[in-house]
């Protein structure tokens, strides 16, 4: 495990994640760096939470059972500008990626997220990139994602799926059935 900076004691970091074990470890972890965690299961939850603490950081969840991380994000902003978000996802692509960082979030992650590289993310300076990760997604596993993501907009319709992608119903129907490459 590579030494990383640690916060600033007490720094409050708002965990938004629908994902109970994931956020509950992400939640330990980060505590034990310094941070002052507030966790939120929802949205509603997290609004609740953000307009009493005014967190200076939070880690959102893109997808979640009642609504967007991303326009979240936004949400957040608006109760205080200064805000340093980091939005995590299992759905990870391009389009998304850039309404994160539209929204105003500082990075985007694909899940599950190393607590280091989400560390990395919240510490850097603004106006500095943080450092690319160790290991990227493989060139399958960003195929994968994108006809995920296809596959998703076409409301899970195989043919239609198929279609758009330029490829036989079937071979698309053998790379959905099988598990993410890493």
């Amino acid at each position: 495990m590579a030494s990383t900076p640690i916060t600033p004691e007490g720094q409050t970091l708002l965990l938004v994640d629908d994902d109970n074990a994931f956020r509950q470890r992400l939640a330990v972890t980060m505590e034990r760096r310094g941070f002052n965690v507030l966790s939120a299961a929802s949205l509603a939850e997290a609004r609740v939470i953000a307009a009493e603490a005014k967190p200076g950081l939070a880690v959102v969840d893109m997808r979640l059972d009642d609504g967007n991380g991303v326009d979240f994000v936004a949400e957040l902003r608006a109760i205080r500008p200064d805000v340093k978000a980091v939005v995590l996802t299992g759905y990870g692509n391009l389009a998304t990626a850039v309404s994160a960082i539209k929204s105003g979030a500082i990075d985007y992650l694909a899940k599950p997220a190393e607590p280091d590289d989400i560390l990395k993310a919240l510490t850097v300076s603004i106006g500095e990139r943080p450092e690319p990760p160790a290991e990227p997604m493989s060139a399958d596993r960003v195929r994968w994602e994108h006809i995920q993501r296809v596959y998703e907009l076409c409301d899970r319709n195989v043919s239609e799926t198929a279609r758009r992608l330029k490829m036989h119903r079937r071979t698309l129907q053998r790379i959905l059935a099988k598990r993410s490459p890493r």
